[in-house]
C-alpha cells in the first residue's frame, strides 16, 4: 500500500529529474518539424493500411463491441494530464472512437491481430461515411429503419435515440441494401480490395449486428447471448465515475469529430501483433517521419496474453521504438480477479488504468514486470482516491 500511495510522486520524480530534458527536446524537435498530413487520399489510406499490416492471427473471441464498462473512468485524468493531439494507437472495437473523441489526435492507428477486426473497422468507416447523424449511424449499423415521421432531432439525447432503436424490428431490405453499399464503398471509395474471405467476414459481422441489434456484445468461442458481458446499448449509455455519460455518441460534436477523422482517412486500421516484428515498428517509423508523438496507446488487456505467449519482451521492444514525450500514456483494461486490484470499482469486471509510457520503459529495463499482475499494479496513475 505504501508503494501504491506514492505512485504519483515517484512518477513525477523520475519524470522531471531524469527524463524530462530528453523527451521535451524530442517533443520540441518533433513539433517544429511536423509533416503530419491534414488528410489522406483514399489511395494513401488503403496503401498505408496494407503496407503496415502483418499476417492475421487467431484470437478466441468476436470483439463486436467493448466489454469494458469502466472505459470512461480515466477520461478526466487524461484531460488533467494533457493527453491531446499527436497520434493515437489502439486495439479492439468502438471504444477507440470515444478515446479518439476525447484526445482529438492528428492521426489514429487501430491495430488488431485478427483481420476480421480490421474488416469490422472498415465497416464502421463506411457507416460513418454514409451517416451524417448519430441516429442514422446506429440505425444503419443494426439494420433498422427509422420512420421519417418519427425521426428525432439531430441533437436528441442519446437515451432517446437508443430507446427508439430498441423498439424497431429488423428491416431485411435495408440490411441487404446496406451490406451491398458498405461493400461497394469500401472497395470503390476507400480503394480497399476485399478478398473472398474478407467479404465473408464483412457479412458475418454485419449480420451479427443485424441479428442482435443493440443487444450485441462481446462473444467468446462462437457462443451466443451476452454471457454476462455488457451490450452495445449498455456501453453507449455507460456513465463515468461522476455519473455523466461520455461515449462518443452522446454528443453531436464528438460524433462529428470522429466522423470527420474517418472522412479525412486519418483513422487507419492495421492487422498487427503487439509482439510482432512489423506493425508497431512500421507505425513508429511513419510517426517519426511525420514528426508525430504518441499521445495515447490503448492496449486493453492484450499484454495479459503477451505474457502467456512469452512475447511481452518483444512488445516492450516495439514500444521502445515509438516516439513519445513525458505525457505519453498507456490506457489499459485489467480483468478484476483474485486478488482484487487496488483500483477496482465495484460493479465492474475490469478496471481501466493509465500509465506513463516512459515509466513503463524504465520499469521494464529494471526487471519490475515478471508477471501481468506486476505490470498492472506497479506505478500506474491513480485516477481516484482509494
Amino acid at each position: 500500500m505504501k508503494q501504491r500511495s506514492h505512485n504519483l510522486s515517484w512518477v513525477l520524480g523520475i519524470l522531471f529529474l531524469l527524463l524530462a530534458p530528453v523527451v521535451n527536446a524530442a517533443a520540441q524537435t518533433s513539433a517544429a518539424t511536423s509533416k503530419a498530413p491534414e488528410s489522406l487520399t483514399a489511395t494513401e489510406f488503403s496503401r498505408l493500411s496494407r503496407e503496415l499490416s502483418e499476417e492475421g492471427g487467431y484470437f478466441r473471441s468476436d470483439n463486436f463491441t467493448s466489454n469494458e464498462t469502466s472505459y470512461l473512468h480515466v477520461v478526466d485524468k487524461m484531460k488533467q494530464i494533457g493527453a491531446a493531439g499527436g497520434a493515437y494507437l489502439g486495439v479492439g472495437p468502438e471504444q477507440n472512437y470515444t478515446y479518439i473523441a476525447k484526445i482529438r489526435p492528428r492521426i489514429a492507428f487501430l491495430l488488431d491481430i485478427r483481420r476480421q477486426a480490421i474488416i469490422q473497422h472498415l465497416m464502421y468507416k463506411a457507416i460513418f461515411h454514409l451517416s451524417p447523424t448519430r441516429a442514422q449511424f446506429l440505425a444503419r449499423l443494426i439494420s433498422r429503419t427509422i420512420p421519417k415521421e418519427a425521426a428525432l432531432k439531430a441533437d436528441a439525447p442519446i437515451n432517446d435515440i437508443l430507446a427508439q432503436l430498441m423498439k424497431l424490428a429488423v428491416d431485411e431490405k435495408a440490411y441487404a441494401e446496406n451490406l451491398a453499399t458498405i461493400r461497394k464503398v469500401i472497395q470503390e471509395e476507400f480503394e480497399f480490395p476485399l478478398s473472398d474471405a474478407d467479404q465473408k467476414s464483412l457479412e458475418y459481422v454485419y449480420k451479427s449486428f443485424r441479428d442482435d441489434g443493440l443487444d450485441i456484445s462481446y462473444r467468446v468461442d462462437g457462443t451466443w447471448g451476452n454471457n454476462g458481458f455488457p451490450t452495445l446499448q449498455e456501453i453507449i449509455a455507460q456513465p463515468d465515475l461522476k455519473g455523466k455519460q461520455g461515449n462518443f455518441l452522446v454528443t453531436v460534436e464528438e460524433y462529428e469529430f470522429v466522423r470527420g477523422m474517418h472522412r479525412k482517412n486519418l483513422i487507419i486500421p492495421v492487422v498487427g501483433d503487439f509482439g510482432g516484428t512489423k506493425a508497431i515498428a512500421s507505425i513508429s517509423e511513419y510517426l517519426r517521419k511525420n514528426g508525430l508523438i504518441v499521445t495515447a496507446f490503448y492496449t486493453s488487456n492484450v499484454e495479459q496474453y503477451l505474457f502467456g505467449s512469452n512475447t511481452f519482451a518483444a512488445f516492450a521492444g516495439n514500444v521502445k521504438k515509438l516516439p513519445i514525450n513525458e505525457k505519453s500514456i498507456f490506457i489499459r483494461a485489467v480483468p478484476v480477479r483474485y486478488p482484487q486490484h487496488p483500483a477496482q470499482v465495484p460493479g465492474h469486471r475490469l478496471v481501466t488504468l493509465l500509465q506513463f509510457i516512459n515509466v513503463f520503459l524504465k520499469d521494464f529495463e529494471e526487471g519490475l514486470y515478471p508477471s501481468y499482475r506486476d505490470l498492472t499494479t506497479i506505478h500506474y496513475i491513480e485516477t481516484q482516491k482509494q
